[in-house]
């Protein structure tokens, strides 16, 4: 029940956070551990990690008016991979931020690292690399940038 709560958090909160704009490409949540993210050793599950990855795709995709796209185009985004260090555990009502950064991208991939920080320390960090898909295969990043006016800001671009 709680992450129906945190996605409705992310949902209104994004309708009232900034746009993201063209200084990066990047999105920031500030949460706090509940008891339904704890596993038996008392801290965060490792496999919350990876759904709160996704709460801060979500509040980038509305931010930066992707998610406005991708429902009128029928885009869907999709992870294909994703690995996560962990350093710190995040034990119960501990307040915590993740940041995801889009870093950049190819022909294919989207490329973003996650990263978790609690008092001051980084208590994991993570990659992963998405797509989003339209019913003819996966769409090329730059054109996904492009539609969203977002193409400028990332100079980095792998070809």
């Amino acid at each position: 029940m709680n992450l129906l709560f945190r996605m409705f958090y992310v949902l209104l909160g994004a309708l009232f956070r900034p746009r993201i704009g063209t200084d990066a490409f990047a999105s920031r949540l500030r949460l706090r551990t509940l008891p339904n993210d704890l596993d038996i050793n008392l801290h965060m599950n490792n496999g919350r990690y990876l759904t709160i990855c996704d709460l801060n795709r979500v509040d980038l995709f509305i931010r930066s008016g992707l998610a406005k796209v991708m429902l009128k185009r029928k885009w869907m985004p999709m992870i294909a991979d994703h690995t996560m260090t962990y350093k710190k555990p995040l034990k119960l009502f501990e307040r915590f931020d993740v940041e995801l950064a889009v870093t950049h991208w190819d022909a294919k991939y989207f490329y973003m690292t996650h990263t978790f920080t609690a008092g001051g320390r980084v208590a994991a960090i993570g990659t992963s690399k998405g797509v989003i898909r339209s019913r003819d295969g996966v769409v090329d990043p730059g054109l996904v940038m492009e539609t969203v006016g977002l193409v400028q800001r990332m100079p980095d671009k792998v070809a």
